[in-house]
């Protein structure tokens, strides 16, 4: 495994490749990144993992400087699962000006994540497109866990052309159900009993929807007062379009049931999707 840290030695290194898959992270990572790089390995030769926290996708008032950085475990972890090359960048390698040229996104990034964190998707597309401009890779792998995040990733790749396939891992999920995430270590022995909950009232809805239930601001209601009376602040619980994430309809076959809410100071999201047929 190579570890570089600049664009054009990293350039160097893959030049002669003839098929590249890459998973970009912001480190710390855990069982579900090592489920992406496994189906990265699936699709080519050589793998690439990129570790770089991305300060452009965080608000002022949000947890950069304390967002987890464990290097040395994530090097680690990323030998004992044969990558091929971790790219580790500073900010001043990504971000060597002010980066004043960013994208105009689509109205599917002013809902849902878009509402509680405004400016979040356009720091994570920025990021995104520049570390698939620097790495050039056939495959780029994407957990389903951001689902929003995801599909907006799908559509930058689509309408600007870049020569990428876009994939997704599932979800990867402890024995209880809570979705694997680099910000569940934030949760104390108490939150982090109470924080399957939210994955529960939303596999509960999926479950209704499957049983032939279609009543669906009916379903989002009663799981944000049934989550708030457990002493959650929920941002939002949501039944949407897979593909577009607008609101779903009882015609709709292909859904995503999203949430977002806050033990405490810590904010916690999920989904599941359903295909209806």
């Amino acid at each position: 495994m190579e570890i570089i840290a600049d664009i054009a030695s990293l350039r160097a290194r893959l030049k002669y490749e003839t098929s590249v898959a890459f998973v970009p992270t912001m480190g710390n990572l855990h069982a579900g990144h090592v489920s992406l790089i496994r189906i990265a390995q699936q699709h080519a030769r050589c793998t690439v993992v990129s570790i770089f926290v991305n300060r452009l996708q965080f608000a002022p008032h949000e947890d950069f400087d304390r967002y987890p950085r464990t290097r040395s475990n994530d090097c680690r972890l990323l030998e004992e699962s044969s990558v091929d090359v971790v790219f580790m960048p500073d900010e001043q390698t990504l971000y060597p000006v002010s980066q004043e040229f960013q994208l105009l996104l689509p109205v599917m990034a002013e809902t849902l994540e878009g509402v509680y964190r405004p400016g979040f998707f356009r720091g994570v597309a920025t990021v995104v497109l520049k570390l698939l401009n620097i790495v050039q890779p056939h495959v780029a792998v994407f957990g389903e866990k951001d689902y929003q995040q995801l599909q907006i990733v799908r559509r930058m790749a689509d309408q600007l052309n870049l020569p990428v396939q876009i994939i997704a891992g599932e979800t990867i999920r402890a024995g209880d159900g809570l979705a694997l995430s680099s910000r569940n270590h934030y949760l104390d022995a108490i939150q982090r009993q109470e924080a399957v909950e939210l994955a529960r009232h939303l596999r509960q809805i999926r479950d209704s929807i499957a049983s032939g239930e279609r009543d669906f601001p009916l379903l989002e209601q009663l799981a944000i007062e049934k989550l708030s009376q457990r002493g959650w602040m929920v941002d939002y619980i949501a039944v949407r379009q897979q593909d577009t994430l607008l609101p779903a309809s009882a015609d709709d076959s292909r859904l995503a049931i999203l949430g977002a809410a806050r033990l405490g100071q810590i904010r916690l999201i999920d989904n599941f999707l359903l295909m209806l047929q």
